[in-house]
């Protein structure tokens, strides 16, 4: 039971029973009271821990991961032996103890000499390992003591709101960080060798051009993307290649110096399947790749795939995202007539394709 009555312009206040005696009726002056009464502080509750908490994972997350990142400056000779050349710079970043640097493919792309800047100042050799174009992703190497590599994360496990930070040298500013959220995942977009790129990150964390292939950081100093693109004039719209992807193509690299790669002509993503379909169809997973995009006249096109099919099977092997198709296709499969299961609606079809080398070089 409630009741109130105004005496003297005070408000007088009985709840179940309770009487509040002379307290202002406002949500303030409630939880004013009943802390009073527990014998807890009356100070109201302030942001300020919410923002030292914020402010510390930024700071902690930098101090983890910029001994890490470094700068790379490019020179490119004039056309025919021109004494002019021409320049450009961007970030990267030490992931193994060795000197393996990775970074963007655009930002080493043609260059006749490559200079890295750690971030203590020192200014070792480097040369280039090895540049996958349809990835954005390229190798470097460089041979000085006491390196210090990043960790790498799961961007598997990122989730759309979580915190995102971005450190780079935009515009030569070296050693930038700025800070923001995840904003989408599952973006897709071309690289610079006509080929859709899939799993990208899509982040507000601020990029600016020298930001291209710098680490995107969660909150525990693990890399989760790379840097790689910004739309202008657009704010806010900035997007990274998944470190998962990185990883993988990083390794080849590493071994190889080359990706050989086939393809089938899809752009996809990582989606989920409705839970009566996994169960009547005996699926191992509950995720396959959408297809979002089929390229006319593609090995993918003459065996039928459509938009809107989920990829769930190729090669006798389980596919439960965009990665673990990327993974199968290599030059073995170059040419062989190989099953794919897919989910059309509430069916699920049995295709053949063969897949073709892709166009794009690694260099």
């Amino acid at each position: 039971m409630v009741s109130a009555s105004r005496k003297g312009g005070t408000m007088f206040m009985r709840m179940a029973g309770k009487n509040f005696g002379m307290w202002p009726v406002t949500d303030e002056s409630i939880l004013r009271r009943n802390a009073a009464e527990d014998g807890h502080s009356t100070a109201p509750v302030s942001d300020a821990a919410l923002l030292d908490a914020y402010s510390n994972a930024v700071v902690n997350a930098a101090d983890a991961v910029s001994p890490a990142v470094v700068k790379i400056d490019v020179r490119k000779s004039g056309a025919r032996g021109a004494r002019h050349e021409a320049g450009g710079s961007g970030s990267g970043f030490i992931i193994t103890p060795d000197g393996f640097i990775l970074t963007n493919s655009h930002v080493v792309h043609g260059a006749d000499k490559i200079e890295v800047t750690l971030a203590d100042g020192r200014h070792p050799d480097a040369h280039l390992v090895g540049a996958d174009p349809d990835t954005d992703l390229a190798v470097l190497r460089i041979f000085a003591p006491n390196l210090k590599p990043v960790r790498l994360g799961d961007s598997n496990q990122l989730r759309v709101g979580q915190l995102a930070i971005a450190i780079g040298n935009p515009y030569g500013f070296q050693y930038t960080v700025t800070a923001g959220v995840v904003s989408a995942l599952g973006r897709s977009f071309r690289s610079s060798s006509g080929r859709l790129m899939d799993n990208i990150i899509q982040t507000d964390a601020a990029l600016n051009p020298g930001n291209s292939g710098g680490p995107l950081v969660n909150s525990r100093g693990e890399v989760i993307g790379v840097n790689t693109a910004v739309i202008l004039p657009a704010q806010g719209l900035c997007f990274a290649i998944a470190i998962n992807t990185a990883k993988y193509i990083a390794g080849w690299l590493i071994k190889d110096g080359v990706i050989r790669r086939s393809y089938i002509g899809v752009g996809g993503q990582t989606a989920k399947i409705h839970r009566r379909l996994v169960r009547h169809f005996h699926l191992p997973n509950e995720t396959g790749m959408l297809v979002i995009n089929v390229e006319p006249g593609s090995p993918a096109s003459r065996a039928g795939l459509r938009e809107g099919d989920l990829i769930v099977e190729f090669d006798g092997h389980a596919i439960a995202g965009i990665d673990d198709l990327h993974k199968l296709l290599t030059g073995a499969q170059l040419g062989m007539r190989l099953p794919l299961a897919v989910l059309r609606n509430t069916e699920k079809l049995q295709l053949e394709v063969v897949p073709e080398e892709s166009a794009a070089k690694s260099n």
